[in-house]
């Protein structure tokens, strides 16, 4: 029991493997990290303040701020909430052109109902679906 709680402990010091992001993503996650290193700067807020705001490391933050991909998305909403940008978070995918598009042209081609009264059996199903009224 004891050898599972220390292997338990091993494990969870040890970092997960990721897979290697495009570089177009590396791309944006640098700049992301700059932008938000940038912002904490016009604060004039450290890197122990915003850390300890956010609930994290100094290690972990200078990740943020490196745009670094092993780093959770919950980390990167953290810093963003300490420095008051969290708002920023409702921005994304929010204007989803192509998906729009993409769902517009696998909608159905709506079809009209048949006129009422053209077809005898249209009257006659209608008559049958029709529940009598109780006196």
């Amino acid at each position: 029991m004891l050898f599972l709680v220390f292997l338990n402990k091993i494990l969870s010091v040890i970092p997960r493997q990721t897979t290697a992001p495009h570089p177009a993503v590396r791309r944006l996650l640098r700049e992301l990290g700059e932008n938000i290193r940038l912002a904490r700067l016009r604060r004039g807020f450290s890197m122990a303040l915003v850390a300890e705001r956010a609930g994290m490391s100094r290690t972990t933050l200078r990740a943020v701020e490196n745009g670094e991909p092993g780093v959770t998305l919950g980390s990167y909403a953290n810093v963003l909430h300490s420095l008051g940008l969290h708002a920023d978070l409702d921005l994304v995918a929010r204007d989803d052109e192509l998906g729009r598009k993409l769902q517009d042209a696998k909608l159905p081609a709506r079809r009209r109902a048949p006129k009422r009264g053209a077809g005898t059996a249209a009257a006659t199903s209608s008559k049958a679906r029709q529940v009598p009224q109780s006196q």
